[in-house]
Formats: C-alpha cells, sequence, structure tokens
C-alpha cells in the first residue's frame, strides 16, 4: 500500500485510528512475549538490522554495506515473495546482486542451517527482525532516515510506529541516514552508541535530460528529492508489481514529454526483462561512517 499521509501528521483521521492502535500494541505484546519465551540462539553472531517504522526508511542498503563488510550471509523474510509463482523478494534480488548469499523464508529455519556449517564463525546479518523476540541477536540496530524521523510518532495503524519509542531501549546502536533537504529532530536515548550513514544516489543521465520518475517504495519522495529535471513523478504502493499495461503507460508517458525513465534499483528488480532493458535506475551507494564498523566488530568479537 501507499504510505498514508496521516503518517506525518497527527491528522483527524490518525486521531480516529488511535483506539485500533491501543489493540494493535496489545496483540504485538502478547505475540512478542510468547514468542520469546524460549529464543533460538545461534551458534554464529547474529547482527540484527531492523527499525520501528513501517518500512521505508532504507534498511536494505545499510544490511548490504554491514554483509558486505563481514562477508557474512543475510537471512530475511522476503516481503512479497512468491515461490510458488516464481516472484523473489525486490530487496533479496537486490542484495543477492551485490554478490552476497541471501536466504529468504523462514528466518530460524535458515539459521539453524547456517549453523550447521560448522567451520563458518562469519556473523550472519538478519535483515527486519528487531520485532522477532523468537530469535536471539547479539547485536541489534535500529536505522532512522533523518527526514523521515518516527513520523506522528503513533503506533500503527494511527501512524508508522511498529512499537512505541520505549522499545528502543532493546537496541545496542542506532544508524541514523542524513539527509541534504529535510531534516527531523530525533529523540532517541542517550546511552546508547548512534552513527550516520549518508546516500549517494548516480543518475545514469546527464542533468539536461528531462525524466519521468516512478517508484515503489515505502516514502518514494525520498527518491524523487534526489533527482533534478523531473517532469513527471509517478508513486506507487510499496513493493508493487508492474504490469504490462503500468510498462506501457509510462513508456508512452515518457515519449510524449520527449523524457527517460528513472526509478530505484528495488524497483527495476520488479521489472520484467523487456521493461529492464528499456528502463534505467538510479544507483544507490550507502556509506556508513568508519567508526560504525570498528564498533561493529569490537561487539561482534
Amino acid at each position: 500500500m501507499k504510505t498514508p499521509h496521516w503518517f506525518f501528521k497527527k491528522t483527524p483521521m490518525a486521531l480516529i485510528l488511535w483506539p485500533l492502535s491501543i489493540m494493535y500494541y496489545g496483540v504485538s505484546c502478547l505475540v512478542f512475549k510468547i514468542k520469546g519465551m524460549h529464543p533460538y540462539k545461534s551458534n554464529r553472531p547474529v547482527i540484527c538490522v531492523g527499525n520501528i517504522l513501517a518500512g521505508g526508511v532504507g534498511k536494505t542498503p545499510i544490511v548490504r554495506e554491514i554483509a558486505t563488510f563481514f562477508d557474512s550471509p543475510v537471512v530475511m523474510r522476503g516481503y512479497k515473495q512468491d515461490i510458488k509463482n516464481g516472484r523473489t523478494s525486490d530487496e533479496a534480488v537486490m542484495l543477492a546482486r551485490s554478490g552476497l548469499q541471501v536466504h529468504t523464508g523462514n528466518r530460524k529455519s535458515n539459521l539453524i542451517l547456517l549453523n550447521k556449517q560448522k567451520n563458518d564463525k562469519t556473523p550472519i546479518v538478519m535483515d527486519d527482525g528487531f520485532q522477532n523476540s523468537s530469535i536471539y541477536k547479539d547485536v541489534s540496530i535500529v536505522v532512522f532516515d533523518e527526514s523521515i524521523g518516527m513520523g506522528n510518532k503513533l503506533l500503527l495503524p494511527a501512524g508508522p510506529l511498529r512499537e512505541p519509542r520505549s522499545a528502543l531501549a532493546r537496541a545496542d546502536a542506532f544508524v541514523i541516514i542524513r539527509s541534504n533537504n529535510k531534516k527531523v529532530i530525533l529523540e532517541l536515548p542517550v546511552n546508547k552508541p548512534m552513527f550516520f550513514a549518508r546516500n549517494t544516489t548516480t543518475v545514469p543521465y546527464n542533468k539536461e535530460q528531462k525524466l519521468v520518475a516512478f517508484a515503489g517504495i515505502g516514502y518514494p519522495e525520498k527518491f524523487f528529492d534526489c533527482l533534478t529535471n523531473v517532469v513527471v513523478k509517478r508513486a506507487y504502493p510499496d513493493h508493487y508489481q508492474y504490469t504490462d499495461k503500468d510498462i506501457k503507460e509510462l513508456l508512452d508517458l515518457a515519449d510524449k514529454h520527449g523524457a527517460k525513465l528513472i526509478t530505484t534499483e528495488k524497483d527495476w528488480v520488479r521489472l520484467p526483462q523487456y521493461a529492464q532493458d528499456k528502463i534505467k535506475y538510479a544507483e544507490l551507494d550507502t556509506k556508513i561512517e568508519d567508526k560504525f564498523f570498528d564498533w561493529l566488530k569490537e561487539r561482534v568479537n
């Protein structure tokens, strides 16, 4: 689905949905406690990279940086994955394209499988497992985007939070993705280390080239703000599966404006082959400050 507009402000709709947030939190707490009664402990260190927002903060590039640094396998649920129909999670494809070993599906089962590789003590990176109490994490890292912060600071469905801010006490550290534009003040626990990352977007066209930009991610405006000379923007629901009709409409729109189509890598991997041949993506390069890896190596060891 598209990110609701009330996730950013305490609008009347957010207040109407607030009672449902209380119910959501109650059920979530119960599930968390039940699953956490006997957590699985991996023989290899588990580095969990998660968030408390419902997607869109840029966690996957952080997972990629950490897994590349340690040459670690990644275990992830694989959102919108459909093995029966041959559909693979877009995040999994992105990570695999970087040469990483990616295991999708039940994370506990994959951890058990990886632990059978007896001679390998490399850390395992778990993507999006901060709310998963059934697995013990040696290090828990929570990612935030400086331009989004915590939205309206309300729980789902009244706001974007999966858990209240008090849950951040479980984190070992925070990674904040810097923003060149809008910046939101984050109220984070002062007794936890905080590190910063910066994204660089490389567009495969010159600055004079007109662009039709489209994206099906949690917060598409983050992508649009990185581009210049955009004549048309098209936002789709997160993890959107593009149809032949969608692609034709986008190609016709680009022709009408004498523009080129541009999208994110996450969207590009969801396109069929014929569309990938005609459409390019903006490459996102994420760099985390060096002292983060010094800290992480010490924690893992």
